[in-house]
């Protein structure tokens, strides 16, 4: 039986398991990322992290999607990761950890532990008013890379925005391959505030809420004159994210993430949720 603990970050829920000892093999980590991120059949989450011990920083973690893809960075997923870590032990509330796109740091903000702040990557390959051709209709879109790569679209009405099939469509694009990207639909409301929906690659569909994502339509909105820092981000989930950040010669720094992690429960996992 495997001990885990799931937590939830604006709405992106994750399966957290402590693995520093190296029990379970990295090569199972994929298949075992599928199995449990199957809703009704197990667990069920967006994704999947697993801690391991760095030789540079408190702790290491492996962050899978629901498909069992590795993605670069999660900024919800590290806030939640921040803070099962500070749950654990394993770090104090300033922390640093080591992913994919290198060293991030985090602090859990509140003396409840529900509020984090996360140090983001820097921007990049940021570029405006891309034309993508989509069943023969050109569309404007804004892409950059915020840890993953998200390409933005700025509508009216996100309501009535076809998430599912603009983004798959989107997503799979000749433009972004082979990787593909996240997509986002914004919509400004005023100078301070952002309206978001995203379709996530390695879910494959559209999620609650996205860290990258929160942090790509500021950075693109900022980028057309339409907000200034910090932005509140205004998920499906309809539980804000703040993200701030200067910006040095048009060069986006010192970004940070900040919103809930919430502890939904925590267990042990049985053969049966791996079946």
């Amino acid at each position: 039986m495997i001990p885990f603990m799931k937590l939830a970050g604006s709405g992106n829920d994750f399966i957290l398991i402590d693995n520093r000892r190296l029990s379970i093999a990295s090569t199972r980590l994929k298949r075992i990322a599928v199995q449990l991120c199957r809703r009704r059949w197990s667990v069920g989450a967006d994704g999947l992290i697993v801690i391991e011990p760095s030789l540079k920083a408190d702790f290491k973690w492996r962050f899978f999607n629901a498909d069992g893809s590795r993605a670069g960075f999660c900024g919800n997923g590290a806030r939640c990761v921040a803070r099962f870590a500070h749950i654990k032990k394993i770090a104090r509330r300033r922390m640093v950890f080591e992913t994919r796109v290198g060293l991030i740091t985090a602090e859990v903000l509140s003396s409840r532990g529900e509020r984090v702040k996360v140090c983001m990557p820097d921007p990049k390959s940021l570029q405006l008013d891309m034309k993508i051709l989509i069943k023969d209709q050109e569309q404007t879109a804004h892409f950059v890379d915020t840890g993953v790569p998200h390409c933005v679209y700025v509508v009216d009405d996100l309501i009535q925005v076809d998430v599912d099939g603009l983004g798959r469509t989107t997503r799979n694009h000749r433009l972004f391959l082979p990787l593909g990207t996240n997509v986002c639909f914004i919509n400004v409301v005023n100078t301070r505030r952002i309206k978001i929906r995203t379709y996530e690659r390695g879910v494959e569909g559209e999620t609650l809420a996205c860290g990258t994502g929160a942090v790509a339509a500021a950075v693109i909105a900022n980028k057309l004159d339409a907000v200034i820092s910090p932005v509140t981000v205004i998920p499906a989930s309809g539980r804000p994210l703040s993200v701030s950040f200067t910006v040095k010669k048009g060069m986006y720094r010192e970004i940070f993430l900040e919103g809930d992690a919430r502890v939904i429960y925590d267990g042990h996992i049985r053969p049966d949720a791996l079946d």
